[in-house]
C-alpha cells in the first residue's frame, strides 16, 4: 500500500500531503489495541497479537510516556522478581485500564476529526 501510494501521488508540492492523508484515512478501520488486566479476563483468545501472530503478548513503551506503561512495568518488574508486587487488586488495574483506554479513544477521535477538517479544506482548497 504504501510503495503504491507513493508511486501514485507524483512529486509535487502536495503529493506528500496527499500520501499522508490518505494513508491515515486508509489504516483507521484497524482495531485499536486496548489496555486490560488479564486476571480479570478469562478469554486466552483475547491475549493474542494478530500481526505477529503470537498466543499471548503485552505492548509498552518508555514509561516516561503514558500511565498505563508504568503500570506495566510496575507489574513485569514484579512477575519477575526484581520488585515488590504493587498493591493494586486486579479490578483497580481494570479500572485503570478502562480509564486509560476511554482516554486513548478520545485522543483518536479528536485526531480523526484534526484530520477530516484537514483533508476537507486541502480538497476544497485543491481540487
Amino acid at each position: 500500500l504504501q510503495k503504491s501510494l507513493s508511486e501514485t501521488f507524483g512529486t509535487d508540492k502536495y503529493s506528500r500531503a496527499r500520501k499522508e492523508v490518505l494513508t491515515y484515512m486508509f489504516s483507521r478501520p484497524m482495531q485499536m489495541a486496548l489496555y486490560f488486566c488479564t486476571g480479570v479476563l478469562h478469554d486466552e483468545t483475547l491475549f493474542h497479537h494478530y500481526a505477529l501472530n503470537v498466543p499471548f503478548y503485552t505492548h509498552f513503551t518508555s514509561p516516561i510516556r503514558r500511565y498505563a506503561d508504568i503500570v506495566v512495568h510496575r507489574l513485569l518488574s514484579a512477575s519477575l522478581g526484581a520488585k515488590s508486587p504493587i498493591k493494586m487488586e486486579k479490578e483497580a488495574i481494570q479500572k485503570q485500564a478502562d480509564h486509560c483506554n476511554d482516554r486513548k479513544m478520545a485522543s483518536k477521535r479528536v485526531q480523526e476529526l484534526s484530520a477530516d477538517l484537514f483533508f476537507s479544506v486541502f480538497v476544497r482548497v485543491r481540487p
